[in-house]
């Protein structure tokens, strides 16, 4: 498709998230229809400066869409947050024939190619990243994996929690984003969800919460806890401390991350894997495929940084009245 893409890289990087081998099978898959050979980069921006690089064909995507985690992997890489650690990828990549580089994962990932982007190699960005929090898309691969995952793990501790009589506090993944836990919050229907973007940390608000439902009769009181605000096991302390009510914390944690991926993160990635591979092999660079209004399409780098997010406040107002 390309006169000058004649060999592209792909990489994971940052968190892992369920798709992400769906979205590789789909660069590596589509680059290979379009005439462009491949090579696998293990362990992200850290297996690029270490040349941990394979050629990769279709087989060497066979039999991984189902699976979750990165048959790539991925790492944290402080040495490629500086100048010459960005500078050695981009003369790894000329040595080993890449002219691009499909980047999967969050924002911190995006500043990564578009450093690579600024040295010459040709970068696009897919979202990968339970999080929903890049702002230039709607949907990001491993959300609904992730938070189906939390839903059903809720489910389970609410059980628990009834028969018991208890309050418990579920603090679910998002780092500074709130979106797993307002959806889980709905979908569980959580008495309170507490979120960084809206959490006036006012703890009384929530003991009054808890007390006036106890009087109603309810036998249980579910908080869904944003990994943002945290510290789950010493407000289950105070809570109890103040309400006389056994309080329970439960921190989901990395379970968020495994397991096999939903069909819904299995075909955006795949569409987006498939996007990023025809566009780079298209010569485009200091790009980032995004999922907006309904159609796949791509910003560059440096505007899908710049832009911002936030909880829309319908949903948010929704989510309060739903729980009362």
């Amino acid at each position: 498709m390309s006169d000058t893409i004649k060999t592209i890289g792909v990489l994971t990087s940052g968190g892992d998230a369920p798709g992400m081998n769906a979205a590789i099978r789909a660069v590596v898959r589509k680059a290979i229809q379009n005439g462009v050979a491949v090579k696998g980069i293990k362990r992200g921006y850290q297996g690029l400066l270490a040349e941990e690089i394979v050629d990769m064909n279709k087989s060497s995507v066979s039999d991984t869409i189902q699976k979750g985690g990165t048959i790539l992997g991925t790492a944290r890489c402080s040495e490629f947050v500086t100048e010459e650690g960005q500078a050695k990828g981009a003369e790894i990549c000329r040595k080993h024939g890449i002219d691009g580089i499909v980047v999967i994962g969050g924002d911190g990932s995006y500043r990564g190619a578009l450093a690579l982007s600024k040295q010459g190699i040709n970068t696009v960005g897919i979202p990968g990243t339970i999080d929903l929090d890049i702002a230039c898309t709607d949907y990001t691969i491993g959300f609904d994996t992730a938070i189906n995952t939390a839903m059903q793990a809720i489910d389970k501790v609410r059980d628990t929690s009834s028969s018991h009589e208890r309050c418990s506090i579920i603090e679910v993944m998002g780092r500074n984003a709130g979106y797993i836990a307002l959806w889980c919050g709905v979908a569980n229907g959580a008495e309170d969800i507490l979120i960084p973007e809206k959490y006036d940390y006012n703890e009384q608000n929530i003991i009054n919460n808890i007390i006036q439902n106890r009087k109603k009769g309810k036998k249980h009181h579910i908080i869904i806890n944003a990994e943002g605000i945290g510290h789950s096991t010493s407000m289950a302390r105070r809570i109890e401390a103040a309400t006389g009510i056994e309080t329970r914390a439960t921190i989901l944690g990395y379970m968020q991350r495994g397991g096999s991926p939903t069909c819904k993160d299995r075909f955006y990635a795949s569409i987006m894997g498939a996007y990023a591979a025809d566009i780079l092999c298209e010569g485009k660079t200091n790009r980032v495929v995004g999922y907006r209004n309904g159609d796949f399409t791509d910003f560059d780098i440096d505007e899908a940084l710049a832009m911002t997010k936030d909880i829309p406040e319908y949903e948010f107002m929704v989510s309060r009245q739903l729980s009362q």
